[in-house]
C-alpha cells in the first residue's frame, strides 16, 4: 500500500478541496440570489424607511404631484372632492394638520401622512391620521413605518387615542394593516361611499387607545 505520509497528505488535500467547493457554492448562491428574486418578479424590501417632517417649501409640490394628486383624482379611498386643486389640498393636508410627515426610501419620498386633532373640547385627546403612498412603495414597508411613527408621534404630542373615521371596507389592505397594529373596528357606516368601481360600500370606524390601561 501507499506510505502513511502519502495517505495523510491525500486526506488533508481532499478535505481542503471539499471545504473550498462548499465555500464557493455558498458564495455563488449569495451572489445569484438577488438576481433570481428580480427575475422572478419579486421586489426586495428596502432595509429602512426614514419618516421625517415634510419640508413644505421644497417638497410639497412633488409630494402633491407624485403621491397625493393621483390618489385624490382616483377617488376610491378618501372623501376629498376629486377636483381639489393643489392649494386646496395643501390646506387639508398641511395647514389643518398638527404635523405632516413624509416617508423616504433611498432618498426618494414614497409616502406622506398628517396627524391632527380629531375632536375638540372634552374629546381633544383623540387624534386622527391620514396616509398616502406612492405605487413604488408597495411591498417596502412604507405604510407600516408611517403608521408606527404616527402612533409614537401622537403619544409624544400628548394624545391618548387615535381614530380613523372613514376606512372603506373595499380598502382591505389598509384594514389588515391597521388591525395588525392594534386598531379595533368600533363601528360601521352602511352604504357610506360611492366607490367608482364597486358602487356603494360601507365605511369602518377604527380606534386604538394609546394611554395607559388605568386611565
Amino acid at each position: 500500500g501507499a506510505p502513511r505520509c502519502c495517505v495523510s497528505i491525500f486526506r488533508e488535500m481532499k478535505g481542503f478541496f471539499k471545504a473550498a467547493r462548499s465555500s464557493f457554492t455558498s458564495f455563488n448562491r449569495a451572489k445569484i440570489a438577488p438576481f433570481r428574486s428580480y427575475a422572478s418578479g419579486k421586489r426586495k424590501s428596502s432595509k429602512s424607511v426614514l419618516v421625517r417632517p415634510l419640508n413644505e417649501e421644497d417638497e410639497w409640490k412633488s409630494v402633491w404631484a407624485d403621491i397625493v394628486k393621483p390618489i385624490v383624482r382616483q377617488g376610491d379611498t378618501y372623501t376629498y372632492d376629486r377636483g381639489l386643486s393643489e392649494t386646496e389640498m395643501e390646506k387639508e393636508w398641511i395647514e389643518k394638520a398638527h404635523v405632516t410627515h413624509v416617508a423616504e426610501v433611498d432618498g426618494k419620498i414614497l409616502g406622506t401622512y398628517y396627524l391632527k386633532k380629531n375632536h375638540s373640547g372634552g374629546a381633544s385627546h383623540i387624534c386622527n391620521c391620514g396616509y398616502m403612498t406612492s405605487p413604488l412603495a408597495r411591498g417596502r414597508g412604507v405604510a407600516t413605518a408611517m403608521c408606527k411613527h404616527s402612533l409614537e408621534e401622537a403619544q409624544r404630542l400628548g394624545y391618548k387615542a387615535m381614530q380613523f373615521n372613514f376606512v372603506l371596507e373595499s380598502n382591505e389592505g389598509a384594514i389588515r394593516l391597521w388591525q395588525k397594529l392594534g386598531f379595533d373596528v368600533i363601528g360601521t357606516i352602511p352604504k357610506a361611499f360611492y366607490h367608482p368601481d364597486e358602487g356603494l360600500v360601507n365605511a369602518l370606524i377604527m380606534y386604538k387607545w394609546l394611554g395607559s390601561d388605568n386611565e
